[in-house]
């Protein structure tokens, strides 16, 4: 089954990742690296302020580190989109959703599912602008 899992992670388009506690990224799929531009390679073992914007960083640490310790977040049901990085500089942005992951009643991080919304956002923005 393990083998199983792991094809359906990489096939899919969506970024799928996992952070510990420590928000040290420990699974990073194909889809992440084409939405981020970091091979799997490269974002293993780094941090998830790598794909952070540095003006959100903070506010992205009280929101990660109250959810791994009250084990709760508002984000389960529900796509949150937020600005991200992307390898060469440019801001991208992102939807996402997340899951904490449990061992015996213990978190052991998070897990997201990531979409690249981008040109949705652009267009979005341009119709605002024509509706002005």
């Amino acid at each position: 089954m393990g083998n199983l899992y792991r094809q359906v992670v990489e096939s899919v388009s969506e970024g799928i990742l996992f952070a510990d506690n420590d928000e040290i990224i420990r699974l990073w799929n194909k889809g992440a690296e084409t939405i981020f531009g970091y091979t799997a390679d490269e974002a293993i073992g780094s941090s998830l302020a790598l794909i952070v914007p540095d003006r959100f960083l903070a506010r992205h640490q009280r929101g990660y580190e109250r959810v791994i310790d009250t084990g709760k977040t508002a984000y389960k049901s529900k796509m949150l989109c937020v600005p991200a990085c992307h390898k060469d500089g440019r801001r991208i942005s992102i939807e996402f959703s997340v899951n904490i992951i449990l061992q015996e009643s213990k978190v052991l991080g998070i897990s997201a599912i990531i979409r690249d919304v981008t040109e949705k956002w652009h267009k979005e923005q341009e119709e605002l602008k024509s509706a002005d």
